[in-house]
Order: C-alpha cells, then structure tokens, then sequence
C-alpha cells in the first residue's frame, strides 16, 4: 500500500483518519499545519495527500497551490466541516483531485482514495511513455542565453526562414530544432533527421537525395532520400559540417531550385522542406580551410542560434539536475529522490566535457548509488568515478599487468573520443593520429558498440 500524509489543525480528527487508513494497509505519515505538511511533501514522496481547509497560519487552498509547484502529481484530497460549492469549485480549479465533508462517509473516503491514487499511478506512466515515444523535451533553464533562445525560437518558428544552430556536443541543438519545427505550421508533417558525420562520404548523396534502382551495384531497388521524406515538413541536417563538398553543392541546388534528382536519375522532383542545420564546428574557418562552401553558408544561416554550453551557464544546472532526478525516478519507478543544497553547489562545481548528456548521466548515477537524499558527500564520491581516492585505488589494484592496465586506459580514451565525434570513425582515425582500419581493430578488440555509448535530448 502507498503513503499517504494527513495535513489537519484537529489531532482527534488525525489519530481518527490514521487508525481507519492503517487498518486498510496504507503507511500514513501526519502534519498539524500547512507548513510542516509542505516540508513533507517537499522531502518525501506520497501517494495522496489529505488536507483539511481551514487551519491557523496556512488555509488548505493555500497549501494545496504551493504543493502543485512541488509536486503536481500527488493527488489532494480536501475535507472540510465547513463544505460550501464555492470552496469546493475553488479547490477543483486549483487542483484537487476530490472535496470531502466532515465528519467523511468511510467508504466514499476510502473508494476515493483508492481511485486517486490509481489516477496518480496513470499519470506517471502516460508521462513516461510519452517521453520513451517522444524526443522533443522542454527546454529547461532560466539563464540569459537560454532566455534567449527561447525567445527566438517563438519569433522563427511560425517562418520558413532555415536556421543555422551552432554549439558543442550534447548542448541540446536538436532539442532546439524539434522546438522550431513543432512551433511551426510544418509541425503536422514530419522532422526528418540526417546526422551528416555518421553517414559515409560515398552514402551521403543516397542518404539526402535517394537513388534509382541499378544506379549502383547494391542499388537493387528505388530508394527515396531525406528531401523526399520530408516534403511539407522539416529536414534537419545534423552536423552539417562533416558533408562531403559535392553533397553539400548538390543541397544548395535543393535549397535554390527546390527541385532534388535521385542518384542514377535524370529527373528533378519538386520538394517543399524547410532546412534546419546544425554543427559543433566553426563553419567560418572551414570555409577558408576550403571543407565548406561559403554560398552554402549564407544559405543555411539566415537565423543563427547558438546553444551554449553547460559550463557557461551553470545557474541551470539545479534546474535540470532537479528534472533529470525526476524523470529517471519516474521511469524507473524509483521512489522520490532529492538533492541537497549542498549536493547541487557541488554539481555546479563540476567541468562538463559532455554538457547536458553528461549532466543527466552524472544525475542517473548519483539516483542509482545514493539515498533518498543526494548529498554534496555522494556527488563527491560518485560524480566522478576517478574522484575519490578509494575509486582510484579500486582502479590501480584491479589490474595484475601494466599491460592490463594500458588496454584499459586506451579503451576509455578510444571510447570517449569516439563519443565525442558521435561515432565518426573516419574523423576519430584522424584526430588520434592512426589509420582507420587500426581504429576497426581497436573498436572489436575492446568490443566497442556505438548502442551501448550514452545518449540523450538532448542535441
């Protein structure tokens, strides 16, 4: 049976509920004042809240207001000896889910509880389906550069005009992209992905434009490209940078004539698709590199959103430590964890390489290996796997061989890198400076699968 907190000024009318609830099974917990019932809600998790309406201090509807900012999913119950329909309209439109008078009628009480909390149970698992079969998450933060985007996106959303999102990895530029296309008039036809650095240079031009049967020798059948997919709606290219040149003179042809011809193909197909892109690079300096047309450029860039990066805004990160704490306990039905003042101090303390995916990793770890309260104690220790002397330690004496040890550290290091050019590997070959067959050899010796690697909202 779940907990249920009884909020009442009346101790007689406390011990009279609890005695009734407890012989039905439940775990009841009691508060005398608003107060220190909105303390409770705010440090434990229950599954109903019965709360009377007229106390010293904090009324009922007072408390029921400040609970919904805290938690809007357990259900209020209110009970009353003074019921009227203006109070009991008043507490429906703020939120409760039932008005009871006093003294209550046992069985209307105990049904209504019980339906109460198998609404709550509802709730929380449409919530965590709709995130399994959604991505476009809300964009959490209050700094001034989120504000901002925020702002723009309302404005450009409802145009056609292409977006051009620039920032590092895992900062949420495909968080940014889903806002723009479900804000705009397209967002009843589809957001069409292509993640231009995963796709091989050779496949690039198939992938976006398709291609016609025996174009090549595995063309067995027709395939239709991205552009096609997205006809009507929105086509995101996700790290735009990484296109190969003669893709990317083929997609300004798409986006002047908006016409498209499939590989091995002599025919131009009309295609309506708004273009967003994408890219952790400095599209200027690929420019005068020579990897990147400017006339592309201009075309993709007409709004520029830069999405910042974790470190540059760490006012957010209790924000979206507290949502991630949240959701991972939701869609693990793990009970309500918290962070202390303290734990989240420490969180802003921590460099992040990996931004927002790795924030949420960091928080799922710490929901994972800590108590009810995360405290700044478990952030030190956990945050961080090499932290703490102990995990240093640990690490050290796992391993009996230097060689042991060095396969393990190239492992992590081939791993992060892979990660960090979301699993490039022609471009990780490059960066670390050995030949891409010896990355494929590298990759099945330490059993390394691009599944398996974090991800999240998150670009």
């Amino acid at each position: 049976m779940g907990k249920i907190l009884i909020i009442d000024d009346e101790k007689s009318i406390r011990n009279t509920l609890k005695e009734i609830l407890e012989y039905e099974g439940y775990v009841v917990e009691e508060a005398s004042d608003g107060e220190s019932g909105l303390a409770k809600i705010e440090a434990e998790e229950y599954e109903a809240v019965l709360c009377d309406i007229k106390m010293p201090k904090m009324d009922g509807i007072q408390v029921l207001t400040k609970a919904r900012e805290l938690d809007d999913d357990v259900p209020f119950i209110m009970i009353s000896g003074n019921a009227t329909v203006d109070i009991a309209v008043d507490a429906t439109k703020k939120g409760a889910y039932d008005f009871i008078s006093k003294p209550p009628d046992l069985n209307r009480l105990l049904i209504t509880l019980r339906n109460a909390i198998d609404k709550k149970s509802m709730v929380i698992e449409n919530k965590v389906l709709k995130r399994k079969v959604s991505k476009t998450r809300e964009i959490i933060g209050e700094s001034p550069a989120i504000l901002n985007i925020t702002e723009t996106i309302e404005k450009v959303a409802p145009t056609d005009a292409r977006v051009l999102i620039t920032g590092e990895n895992g900062t949420g530029k495909e968080l940014v992209a889903r806002w723009i296309h479900e804000k705009s008039a397209r967002s009843k036809y589809p957001l069409v992905e292509v993640n231009c650095a995963a796709i091989p240079t050779e496949l690039i031009e198939s992938e976006l434009f398709g291609h016609e049967k025996g174009a090549f020798t595995s063309a067995i059948k027709q395939r239709i490209g991205k552009f096609e997919q997205a006809h009507e709606g929105t086509l995101f290219l996700d790290e735009v940078g990484d296109m190969s040149l003669s893709a990317q003179a083929k997609v300004l042809r798409a986006l002047q004539e908006h016409k498209i011809t499939r590989v091995g193909g002599d025919k131009d197909i009309d295609v309506n698709v708004r273009v967003i892109a994408a890219t952790n690079k400095d599209l200027l300096k690929e420019i005068e590199k020579g990897t990147f047309r400017m006339d592309l450029y201009h075309r993709l860039s007409v709004i520029l959103i830069h999405v910042p990066s974790l470190n540059e805004r760490k006012d957010d990160v209790g924000l979206l430590s507290e949502k991630f704490v949240k959701e991972i306990c939701e869609d693990n039905a793990i009970p309500k964890k918290t962070f202390t003042p303290g734990a989240i101090n420490e969180l802003k303390k921590i460099t992040y390489t990996g931004n927002i995916r790795e924030l949420r990793n960091v928080v799922e770890r710490l929901v994972i290996l800590s108590g009810s309260k995360i405290t700044e104690e478990d952030v030190v220790k956990f945050a961080s796997p090499m932290n703490s002397k102990n995990s240093e330690k640990s690490v050290f004496e796992k391993f009996d061989t230097l060689q042991e040890f060095k396969d393990h550290v190239e492992k992590i290091f081939i791993e992060e890198k892979l990660k960090k050019n979301n699993w490039n590997v022609a471009k990780t070959a490059q960066e670390i400076d050995i030949q891409r067959s010896h990355l494929y050899n590298k990759i099945e010796k330490y059993s390394l699968r691009r599944g398996e690697m974090s991800s999240t909202m998150n670009d």
